[in-house]
């Protein structure tokens, strides 16, 4: 997947006191406070984006309203686009923190003026009876914060990818989502992106015979940057760089194609001296796990190498190779060796509706959430274990769940 718009969720205004609280060999974070949402600084409508010129179809009678929390390059090029695809969902509302941009993306999308929220009124959503939920669409540090204060609105809430910077601010995540009895799904597209599925069903029947070696690389080369300039490479807005925002998913991968947990991870981290993109997170980051069946993950993510995006899964009689494998679009898939052939399983620009069609079942009928808060809280576990191996020079054991043993 081309991975270029570095800019799709809105600028968030970097103070150094907030960098100060995060070390420069980790990226686990503590929960921020509510008061780290004064920070919120809305830019600009990006350059590039195409906005309606029709107002949205009308959805049936059980359609859940959304509010999109959120006017980025992502939100405004990749979902909300997509949302008159799902069947049960609208957007009811929009939350900005620049005025002009709100305007602009109201208008287009049919938003009456009293469902434009700034980040400062963000509260007064629970008296909109018009929300029934939020999407989350805010650089990392931000999600634990507008998460816990949507379930205090009584909201439901689809969360961005990584869930939080930390397996804490996951853990309370849930305990918030617990208590106002509301339903929590993390956005990991590609459980509902064809490609990605059909795999999942091969290596569940084994097609390649008996797991061996998965390897995964989710990188490209960021052009000139600073902290300063784009969230992604602030630490204290985004953790450790690209593990969290891109090698996330290879490193769902390795979990939905192997179906296991690893019982130990080794990994490595580079940051570069003198380029300004890298004063604050890594450039690569390599990690090798180890499953319980004696299969073995090594998963690669870069910001400053060749673009790749590609699952390989080698196994006793065959390999699956996945190349694009996690993109918007473009997927393509083969086996080699016993029973190889391609497979075109679908159009992968069905994953962004149906994830929105999962989240809305869920609210409406009640149906199990597929990638629910204990699948993200489980991811951040993992990534902490990789950053912590990678700062002491050793091998770590996991327990089932992901955490750390000892």
């Amino acid at each position: 997947m081309p991975h270029t718009t570095l800019s799709r969720r809105s600028f968030i205004e970097s103070t150094g006191a907030l960098a100060a609280t995060l070390t420069a060999s980790a990226s686990v974070a503590t929960p921020l406070q509510s008061s780290t949402a004064a920070q919120l600084k809305g830019l600009p409508l990006p350059g590039g984006v195409r906005l309606p010129t029709t107002p949205p179809r009308r959805k049936r009678d059980d359609s859940v309203g959304i509010a999109i929390v959120g006017l980025g390059g992502y939100a405004l090029n990749q979902i909300m686009p997509r949302i008159d695809q799902a069947e049960r969902a609208h957007i009811a509302a929009l939350v900005s923190g620049n005025p002009e941009k709100l305007a602009q993306v109201g208008d287009a999308y049919g938003v009456p003026p009293d469902a434009r929220y700034s980040y400062a009124d963000f509260d007064k959503i629970a008296a909109d009876d018009r929300i029934q939920a939020v999407y989350i669409i805010l650089p990392t540090a931000f999600h634990a914060d507008f998460t816990i204060r949507a379930f205090a609105a009584g909201k439901h809430v689809l969360c961005e990818k990584p869930m939080a910077l930390s397996s804490a601010e996951c853990e309370a995540m849930i305990a918030a989502g617990r208590r106002a009895n509301r339903t929590l799904m993390i956005a990991y597209r590609c459980h509902f992106e064809p490609y990605n599925l059909e795999a999942m069903r091969l290596m569940r029947e084994k097609a390649v015979g008996t797991i061996r070696l998965i390897r995964t690389d989710q990188s490209y080369r960021a052009g000139p940057t600073t902290p300063a300039q784009n969230w992604r490479f602030n630490r204290a807005l985004a953790g450790g760089g690209p593990l969290e925002d891109y090698g996330i998913y290879g490193l769902q991968s390795a979990l939905y194609l192997s179906g296991e947990m690893p019982d130990s991870i080794s990994a490595t981290t580079f940051q570069p001296k003198g380029d300004p993109r890298f004063t604050e997170i890594f450039a690569h980051v390599g990690s090798q796990l180890t499953f319980p069946s004696g299969a073995v993950a090594q998963l690669a993510t870069a910001y400053d190498s060749a673009g790749a995006n590609f699952a390989q899964v080698r196994g006793t009689d065959g390999t699956l190779i996945m190349d694009p494998a996690t993109g918007y679009a473009g997927q393509r898939m083969r086996i080699e060796g016993r029973g190889a052939r391609d497979f075109t399983p679908g159009d992968p620009n069905v994953q962004f509706a149906g994830q929105l069609n999962h989240f809305t079942n869920a609210i409406r009928d009640g149906t199990a959430i597929l990638t629910g808060g204990e699948m993200g809280l489980r991811d951040l576990r993992l990534i902490e274990a990789i950053y912590a191996s990678a700062r002491t020079g050793r091998t770590v054991k996991l327990m089932p769940d992901g955490r750390m043993r000892g």
